[in-house]
Parts: C-alpha cells; sequence; structure tokens
C-alpha cells in the first residue's frame, strides 16, 4: 500500500503540473481528494492492515494529502496569476484620456425660493416655525377663528383623515401653536413655510398639494404700517429694488382689516400686458391685522398687544420669478426642467 500511494503522488504531482486551467485543476482534485477519490479508497483498505503497518501508512496518507494539497494550491494560484497578467495586457487604460462628466444635481426652483424668502426675513428679525402636516380640526380652523358652523370653511375644502384631523389647508396652525406656547410673551415674529392640502383640481394655476409661506408678527403697537414696510421690503429684495406694492381690501376670518398685496406686473413692469390683464399688477399674497378673537384664544390681551399675518404660495412666487406658466412643471421631475435652474 506504501508503493500505491507512492505512484499515486507522482502521477497526480505530473497531472498538476501539466494543468493549464482551473476547471482541470478541480477535476484532479475530485480525482485523487475527493470523497470518491483515490486516497480517499486507501483509506477505507487501511482496516485489512495489520496493527503495526497502521500508524505508518496513516502517516504517509497525511504527508501525500499534504503535498497534494499544496500542489493544488500553487498551481491554482499560477493561473490566477496568469489570466490577471492577460487582462492587463488586452484591457489597457489610457490614464491620459479626461474622465467622465457626471452631471452634479442643483436645488429645486421651489427649495430656492423658500430658501430666499427665509434669509430675507431672517435678516428682518423672523425666526422659523414648523409644525406638523397631519393636524388637529382645533389648530387648522377653531383657532383661527373658524368654529365648525363658519361658512368661510367652505373656502378650503379639506382633506379629512377622522372629524377632528385632517392634513393642514394652510400652514396658519403653526402660528396657533406657537401662540399658545408663548403664553402671552411678545414679541412674537415668526415665518412658516410647509406644504399644505386642498381638496382642488390639477390645472395651469392650481394644485391640491403646494408650500406656503406664512408670518406672523405680535408686538405692543404694531400697525398695518409695519405690515405694508415689511412686505414692501420683501417684495424689493425678491423681485428687484424698484419693486411697489399695493394693499386691496379683502376679507379672511382670522384678519381685520385684511388685504390682498399686489406687486407691479414682472413681467411688463406696471405697463400693463396679458399676464397682469393690462391691469400693471399681480396678485401674490394676503395679509391682515390679526383678529382681537384669535389674540384672545392664544392668550393674548387684544387691548394690550397687536399683530398683523400675511401667506403666500411659494409656486406662486416661484411662476413669477421665473417665468413659469404651469405650477404642474414643479412636481413632474422633468430633468429638462429642472436643469433650466441649475445655477453652477
Amino acid at each position: 500500500m506504501q508503493a500505491r500511494l507512492q505512484e499515486m503522488k507522482q502521477a497526480a504531482l505530473a497531472q498538476i503540473n501539466q494543468i493549464a486551467d482551473a476547471q482541470a485543476l478541480q477535476d484532479v482534485r475530485v480525482k485523487y481528494l475527493g470523497k470518491k477519490g483515490e486516497l480517499t479508497e486507501i483509506l477505507r483498505g487501511m482496516g485489512s492492515l495489520s496493527a503495526e503497518e497502521r500508524p505508518v501508512v496513516g502517516q504517509l496518507v497525511n504527508e501525500v494529502r499534504e503535498a497534494l494539497e499544496a500542489a493544488f494550491t500553487s498551481k491554482q494560484q499560477e493561473l490566477e496569476q496568469a489570466i490577471l497578467q492577460q487582462k492587463l495586457a488586452s484591457q489597457q487604460i489610457d490614464v491620459t484620456l479626461p474622465g467622465r462628466h457626471v452631471p452634479a444635481g442643483t436645488m429645486h426652483p421651489l427649495s430656492e425660493i423658500i430658501e430666499r424668502a427665509e434669509d430675507i426675513f431672517i435678516g428682518m428679525g423672523f425666526e422659523v416655525a414648523e409644525g406638523p402636516e397631519v393636524e388637529l380640526d382645533h389648530f387648522n380652523f377653531e383657532m383661527l377663528n373658524l368654529p365648525k358652523d363658519h361658512p368661510a370653511r367652505d373656502m378650503q375644502d379639506s382633506f379629512y383623515i377622522t372629524e377632528e384631523i385632517l392634513l393642514r389647508t394652510h400652514t396658519s396652525p403653526v402660528q396657533a401653536r406657537t401662540m399658545l406656547k408663548k403664553e402671552g410673551k411678545t414679541p412674537v415674529k415668526i415665518i412658516c413655510p410647509g406644504r399644505v392640502y386642498r381638496r382642488d383640481d390639477d390645472d395651469a394655476t392650481h394644485s391640491h398639494q403646494f408650500t406656503q409661506i406664512e408670518g406672523l408678527v405680535i408686538g405692543k403697537g404694531i400697525s398695518m404700517s409695519d405690515l405694508k414696510g415689511t412686505l414692501l421690503s420683501f417684495a424689493r429684495q425678491m423681485f428687484g429694488p424698484n419693486q411697489q406694492i399695493r394693499l386691496r381690501p379683502s376679507f379672511f376670518p382670522f384678519t381685520e382689516p385684511s388685504a390682498e398685496v399686489d406687486i407691479q406686473c414682472v413681467i411688463c413692469g406696471g405697463e400693463g400686458c396679458r399676464v397682469c390683464k393690462h391691469t400693471g399688477w399681480i396678485e401674490i399674497l394676503g395679509s391682515g391685522m390679526v383678529h382681537p378673537r384669535v389674540l384672545e384664544m392664544a392668550g393674548y390681551d387684544p387691548e394690550e398687544v397687536s399683530g398683523f399675518a400675511f401667506g403666500m404660495g411659494v409656486e406662486r412666487i416661484a411662476m413669477l420669478r421665473y417665468g413659469v406658466e404651469d405650477i404642474r412643471h414643479f412636481y413632474t421631475n422633468d430633468v429638462r426642467f429642472l436643469r433650466q435652474f441649475n445655477r453652477g
């Protein structure tokens, strides 16, 4: 049996030296070292050996196994190195070629408007406040002088989840929550950017989901002139230093008096065109003095303090600033549209 082991060892080493590919090497490994290989068959025949021969043959079997394993490992490394050299020779890389251009992303136009507006108002001493998009009816309507039977609720067709929970229709609930947190303390000077939701048919100028920025100021001696000065400063920083605004009487349940705010048409400069319907003015936001009832519900004494509030649609500002005619472009994620706003 010892002679048979030596013959098998020499035959296996000779075959290993002649192998030229990995599959053939695996076949030879199975032939000699597999579960049904020649070395395994020899081990199974050791039961017929005498007690004196078994340890000698057992030691020789281990030596043959170790020699073959070492030969297989060495040959496998040799074949892998040969494959690598072949790839390096056939797949040369020209390191002098310019790299592939990876287009960089850019800020979404709505995000850019929000960030620009935040910078403007922060520069005027405002803070940025946020609140939940899934809101309680109490904060969305009742705290804003809109009880459950108020007819003005019909102005905002809402997405209700339950009778008391809905997707917020404006960011005004953030104002109500902030006033409650202040516990009657002044000053309050915040803006509230965020998404809002209303049951509306999507078209070129309407969307069931859009973005608002609302503002609130409460303190002693706050007047309508403070509101006008704040909004004029915003308009000039957003649309140009020569921009003008005008206030038109309007109605909102949570402000009294209330006003719609127009800016000079950014297309024609106030001369009159199709966009402004030849009036020279374009509406951009609603505003007014905070209703005394709203102040009372939030813990403020309307005899001691006053305030103003305003709200604007971010999409409306973006459409005017960038000359976009269809609000749906902001939400379709068309790279051709978004690429136009790459400031890089």
